[in-house]
């Protein structure tokens, strides 16, 4: 059961793969209190050292019911791979009411249902890495973030025609449609953008715009 004094900060994981493993690593590290669910012994046993994980089935109201899940703010469905398992648990954590639901889906298909029957967000692992690496192969892009309206966030090395101009003076958002929104120069803090920020080679830059965009100013 979640600790009383952790109640807006306990996520309940379920399903222990390669989503779900690392999604409650990275919770442990950030010191939020995790309780990671699998229906494999075996994989409960792998990561008994790591933070709190027990075995059973979350397809079942009864076994949730018995973990106390009601008690968590945030949940995580892991399971995948299964269809009717991802959908049967998710809409367990909807009849209880939690309030925070992230779900993995498959396919586009397999996230319309998990939002029809109630989790709030909805994450394609596979896909969303498979994108963010062909536009870091493409190019110029270091990094790549598209949010759910088209809205972009790249990190990029600087075009070769930007380095010894100011922001102000290459008039990226003028020619280009797009926004360079902070600098980070080797050695240096991050910094947000002015008219004066100098880019300079060697510099990386964060940029935001529509795909397309960013695309054409990547790679021209």
């Amino acid at each position: 059961m979640a600790r009383d004094n952790a109640a807006d900060t306990a996520v309940l994981v379920i399903g222990l793969g390669r989503f779900g493993s690392a999604i409650a690593v990275t919770l442990d590290k950030l010191n939020r209190d995790v309780l990671a669910v699998d229906s494999d012994p075996d994989v409960v046993q792998q990561w008994s050292h790591r933070f709190r994980v027990v075995q059973a089935d979350a397809r079942s109201p009864e076994a949730l019911a018995q973990l106390g899940a009601s008690d968590f703010n945030a949940a995580v469905v892991g399971v995948g791979t299964s269809l009717e398992a991802s959908v049967l648990i998710t809409a367990n954590l909807v009849d209880i009411k939690i309030r925070d639901i992230w779900a993995k889906a498959t396919s586009r298909e397999h996230g319309t249902i998990l939002r029809r029957i109630g989790a709030n967000h909805v994450v394609y692992p596979e896909n969303d890495a498979g994108q963010r690496v062909a536009h870091m192969v493409s190019g110029r892009m270091l990094d790549y973030i598209q949010m759910e309206d088209q809205f972009t966030i790249v990190k990029m090395v600087p075009p070769k025609d930007l380095v010894g101009f100011t922001v102000g003076e290459s008039k990226v958002s003028e020619k280009f449609g797009v926004r360079i929104l902070g600098v980070k120069s080797p050695g240096q803090p991050f910094e947000y953008t002015t008219p004066d920020t100098l880019i300079s080679t060697g510099d990386t830059l964060i940029v935001s715009g529509e795909p397309g965009l960013l695309e054409e100013f990547a790679n021209r």
